[in-house]
């Protein structure tokens, strides 16, 4: 389908119907999800909150500037990512706050460094060949284990190892040391 078409689609149908239409990209959100979430109560509840945001936010999804399937892998991924990061919190505070935490809002300073640093890595990372590039994306975008990206690649373990290693290594020269693990 072509990205006007899904977002006129998804724009104009009712509840019915959108869900008919978003779960023909079901795979490709559970393929995103997997490494993040492991639980399969929790994926199934991640499905459910991407496929809201997704209802919420068609009007903001311009299809000028990104692929549908690019625009959705961001939601799956930031939800997905959103989701452990609550439960997480959820679970290991059990409502307990710790007087020693340091606001992390409020800082312009601190947010325009943070800014920068992103666009620097960005400009580093577009330099990269495209197989690196997929390569890194993979790894430390989408969370992939090395297993994974070695058997969809069709190279071996190591050498996606060895391969990480020293794309980390040229950003790192790149950056200057703004980028770390």
């Amino acid at each position: 389908m072509q990205n006007q078409k899904i977002k006129a689609m998804l724009k104009n149908c009712r509840d019915d119907e959108f869900a008919d239409i978003i779960s023909q990209f079901r795979p490709l959100i559970t393929y995103i999800i997997s490494p993040i979430l492991s639980d399969i109560r929790d994926k199934e509840e991640c499905i459910s909150d991407i496929y809201l945001t997704v209802w919420k936010k068609i009007d903001q999804y311009d299809p000028n500037k990104s692929n549908f399937t690019t625009w959705l892998t961001v939601i799956a991924k930031n939800t997905a990512l959103n989701y452990t990061r609550k439960t997480n919190k959820i679970r290991s505070n059990e409502g307990e706050l710790d007087e020693n935490l340091v606001s992390k809002e409020g800082n312009p300073e601190a947010e325009l460094i943070k800014k920068e640093d992103s666009e620097l890595l960005k400009k580093a990372i577009n330099s990269l060949s495209k197989s690196d590039k997929v390569l890194f994306y993979r790894k430390y975008y989408y969370s992939q284990p090395i297993s994974q990206i070695a058997s969809e690649t069709g190279i071996t373990e190591r050498a996606v190892e060895g391969r990480l290693y020293r794309i980390k290594k040229k950003l790192r020269k790149q950056l200057g040391g703004v980028w770390y693990e």
